[in-house]
């Protein structure tokens, strides 16, 4: 604690030591002075607390504050204690036995305490518990409790610390860092002398070293097992401070060094490897203590709620294109990186090394002489056969990921370190070099999978250097709550999917994509365009086209040929056409399906793209792919094709509306003649395209019952788990703001629609079927609520608005630090019957009611609904007429169709509150002028 600066700043322990003789002498008796001591300690801790805070506003390093917080919890202990054993427990004639040593345990004997962390304090007596030394820990630790600390405590004697440590691997590391305090020196010195000759050293860690990777890689299953998760926790999760604690504790036990300096002499770290921890260990810190002052407790996630403002506090601006939040991001994924680098070289190494016994060195001798392809076996490990290797011949840095791929064994800590040090040695030359991309597509088309080894190769850092432009998304974080994932760490997942794909292992959940694989003519061509789809990421520019513009660069590069390279640069440029026009366009309208395939062209592209764009869409996170998603896209698919291979989407329409009424009037067989013919008489052309004979039978039968019971309203949900969606079908009158109004009750239930489509029959009945998920875009199954709520909104009984009103705001706090900037698109050429309105604002319960709402307010009829949620993003399409049955061509009436929908998205209260920050804004720009 002597880097400490200016500790009285902190805390004056000798005035506080004079307050309390004051108030001794003022107390009227001891439960009074405890009290008092308490109250002064307390607001001893808020100053000192509030100091620290300052300095780290003022750029002081996080280390340091997290010492400052250490020094003064050391100082308010200390003068507890001496309060305890001097005027609450005093010991005139103390025993042998009556003696304590207080002793700081795990991050806070580190001398390290984050602002809201727990205080981890052992009570070390000389055998086993006297009364007064009970008294004395009893007491602390209610004084401690009542100052609102978290605290971790224990009393152990000598002997019990080291018999608990050698069982339990968690009280051994605790105690590897243990500090002392205050009380009795002598106490702490044996247990720390015993300590380091009983269990720590090479020969006493072996165990421990495989306890504390084992303990690691857990935590990293729990995590995720990946450091690029968008909400990382910074103290628990891949590349975060429990990996560099994890890496010290190892070097420390072994050893039985006190300071990271340490580790370069002894030749374990060089020096730019230590540097590299300490700027790690720096960062992590800064952000860790900001992070907790900010939250007012002890949290660790990044969550998106906390980032732009820590990325303000640490001074992380809008540049170029990039959002500060997502400059600090990439910042800490980037560190995290170096933290997996270090820990992955240091700790494999290690262990390695403690698992060698004596007897095993001639085997092991052996072992090390055999070679494979040019690089030496070590224990099942390739390794480089010279240190020189990489630097004689920087190709091989690409070679040993090839060769560690085809014969399915690992790399050597101690080879992916000399990589580490040599990636500046992949140049331009390395690029341009024939064999060296050869190699690397081999890597990446691997018919076994490619995504372990690309993984490993830029955890190492070969990737980036070896594809600069995959290096520039390397880290890079999308600040949305729709990206799980950092760019590079998605692509690596998509192109693990595609291997996925391709060897049938995903035929129950994509069944389509592994049925195309197998006509796919360039499977080279696919795997690059998966790997460049969203290369360009970051750059101010549509990601798409400039992703086009890097493949006409880097394709032949790889060794792929014109028309190769003419593909991959097709398929990133429209990657986001099929899932576009999937998820925001009635697929059913024959307009949607031939600019589709205007712009495919190609049969051989369609397969590539349906391919690319379910691997793109599964790779982005757990729960985004869903059925309903697949069933989407598996229907443009067909449609697409049939036009692509000749047909036309509009030709034969009065042909295909005969086929499917002669198709359910076989289903109808049991029906009487007449009425048969009666019910196909009851729609309208666009009806008998819009389902399959299934639906339409369902349908009939349901509109059949309906009808007989003269029942008002008729409600059939049914539950579709393959496609993760509950359709409803729901028969009754006709009337103005129908759809309005069972959007409006579906919201109350917290149902989301996904896509609706509205029938009117000829005798004015309403015949509407939605599709609907729960908020985990699962099926909805709250089906009976769901059928009494529209049953009440549809009888006036129940307002959705007011309903809606009730409930809680929508979401967390989380959701509302994302910008999501409000937009209506008219298209009049996308559909030959309808005018498309495409809306894009911030989801929230209620917002297609609102929309929908808004539509019949302006007398528009609304034919069918899509929407799509990305994140915080709501995107939702509507296929509209008006009252004639006409597109809305008239400029004024499109003007107020964008303006009573801009205020549909936009509440009241939102727009007010914006009025009164703009006058705040134009302070800012002024003052910045």
């Amino acid at each position: 604690m002597d880097s400490v600066r200016n500790p009285r700043a902190l805390i004056d322990r000798a005035r506080l030591l004079k307050e309390i003789d004051a108030l001794q002498e003022v107390a009227p008796d001891t439960q009074t002075l405890r009290n008092g001591v308490v109250k002064r300690l307390k607001q001893a801790l808020l100053d000192g607390r509030a100091e620290a805070q300052a300095r780290l506003n003022a750029g002081t390093d996080g280390r340091d504050v997290a010492r400052s917080l250490s020094y003064v919890m050391d100082q308010t202990i200390r003068i507890l204690y001496d309060f305890t054993v001097q005027h609450l427990y005093p010991a005139d004639n103390p025993t042998k036995g009556e003696r304590v040593a207080l002793v700081a345990l795990g991050g806070y004997g580190r001398g390290e305490l984050a602002p809201f962390s727990d205080v981890d304090l052992l009570f070390l007596v000389p055998w086993k518990q006297t009364p007064w030394c009970e008294q004395v820990a009893e007491a602390m630790l209610y004084a401690l409790w009542d100052l609102g600390l978290k605290v971790g405590h224990s009393t152990r004697s000598v002997d019990e610390a080291l018999r608990l440590s050698l069982t339990d691997t968690t009280i051994r590391t605790a105690t590897l860092e243990a500090r002392w305090v205050w009380g009795d020196r002598a106490l702490y010195d044996d247990l720390k002398t015993r300590f380091r000759r009983e269990l720590q050293g090479e020969a006493h860690s072996a165990g421990f070293v495989a306890a504390k990777l084992a303990e690691r890689d857990e935590r990293h299953r729990r995590q995720g097992d990946t450091r690029y998760v968008v909400e990382p926790n910074l103290k628990e999760g891949k590349g975060g401070l429990r990996d560099l604690h994890t890496l010290w504790w190892i070097a420390k036990h072994v050893y039985a060094v006190e300071d990271t300096s340490e580790l370069v002499r002894r030749g374990i770290l060089t020096p730019a490897e230590h540097k590299k921890f300490n700027r790690a260990e720096s960062f992590l810190w800064d952000v860790r203590c900001h992070l907790h002052f900010l939250a007012g407790r002890a949290e660790e996630r990044l969550t998106f709620d906390v980032q732009p403002e820590l990325s303000r506090r640490l001074g992380y601006t809008d540049h170029a294109g990039t959002r500060g939040v997502e400059r600090f991001m990439k910042h800490y994924f980037l560190v995290a990186k170096d933290v997996g680098a270090l820990t992955r070289i240091f700790s494999a190494d290690l262990a390695e090394l403690l698992k060698k016994k004596p007897r095993l060195k001639l085997m092991r001798a052996f072992r090390r002489r055999s070679h494979l392809d040019g690089f030496t076996l070590d224990a099942d490990r390739l390794a480089a056969p010279s240190p020189t290797l990489f630097e004689d011949n920087p190709r091989e840095m690409i070679r040993v990921f090839h060769t560690a791929q085809r014969h399915g064994c690992d790399i050597h800590p101690r080879t992916l370190g000399m990589i580490t040090r040599n990636l500046k040695r992949i140049d331009a030359g390395v690029r341009a070099d024939p064999e060296a991309n050869a190699l690397f597509l081999d890597i990446l088309t691997a018919r076994d999978g490619s995504e372990a080894t690309l993984r490993l190769m830029n955890e190492a850092g070969v990737f980036g250097r070896f594809v600069p432009d995959f290096g520039r998304v390397v880290a890079q974080m999308q600040y949305d709550m729709y990206h799980h994932y950092t760019v590079d760490e998605h692509t690596i997942r998509a192109i693990g999917i595609l291997s996925q794909i391709e060897r049938g292992e995903l035929k129950d959940e994509l069944p389509l994509a592994s049925e195309l694989f197998g006509k796919v003519v360039s499977r080279r061509a696919l795997y690059v365009a998966v790997l460049l789809h969203d290369i360009a990421k970051g750059r101010g520019r549509d990601h798409s086209v400039v992703g086009a513009e890097i493949a006409d660069r880097l394709c032949p590069r790889l060794g792929l040929t014109e028309a190769e390279t003419e593909m991959v640069a097709w398929l990133v440029r429209h990657h986001l056409l099929m899932s576009d026009t999937a998820f925001k366009r009635d697929v059913s309208d024959p307009k949607t399906v031939e600019q589709f395939a205007d712009q495919v062209q190609s049969p051989e592209f369609l397969r590539m793209l349906l391919i690319l764009t379910a691997a793109d869409i599964r790779a982005v996170g757990p729960g985004v792919w869903n059925g309903w998603k697949g069933q989407l896209l598996r229907t443009l698919y067909a449609a697409a094709e049939d036009v692509l291979l000749g047909g036309q989407a509009t030709e034969g329409r009065a042909t295909r509306v005969q086929q499917a009424k002669e198709a359910l009037a076989l289903r109808l067989a049991d029906w009487p003649e007449g009425e048969r013919q009666a019910y196909l008489k009851r729609h309208y052309d666009p009806y008998w395209l819009s389902d399959d004979v299934d639906a339409l039978e369902r349908h009939a039968r349901l509109i059949r019952e309906a009808d007989l019971h003269e029942a008002p309203l008729t409600l059939v949900p049914r539950v579709d788990r393959f496609r993760s969606v509950t359709e409803v079908t729901l028969y009754t009158a006709d009337h103005p703001g129908l759809f309005a109004r069972v959007t409006g009750a579906m919201a109350v239930v917290g149902a989301s629609i996904v896509d609706a489509k509205i029938n009117t029959t000829a005798d004015s009945m309403a015949l509407d079927v939605f599709w609907i998920q729960d908020s985990e875009g699962h099926a909805f199954d709250r089906l009976a609520r769901l059928s009494t709520t529209i049953d009440q909104v549809l009888s006036g009984r129940l307002i959705p608005r007011e309903a809606l009103a009730k409930q809680p705001a929508f979401g967390s706090k989380r959701m509302q630090h994302f910008e999501v900037v409000p937009r209506v698109l008219i298209d009049n050429t996308a559909s030959d019957r309808f005018t498309v309105v495409e809306v894009h604002g911030r989801d929230r319960p209620g917002i297609l009611f609102e929309l929908t709402r808004a539509l019949f307010e302006l007398n528009l009829t609304i034919a069918s609904a899509h929407i799509a949620t990305y994140g915080a993003r709501a995107v939702d399409t509507f296929y509209v007429s008006d009252f004639t049955g006409h597109r809305i061509s008239h400029a004024s009436k499109l003007k107020a169709i964008e303006r009573r929908l801009m205020q549909a998205l936009v509440p009241a209260h939102h727009v007010e509150k914006a009025e009164e920050e703009a006058p705040v804004r134009r302070r800012r720009r002024s003052a910045a002028g």
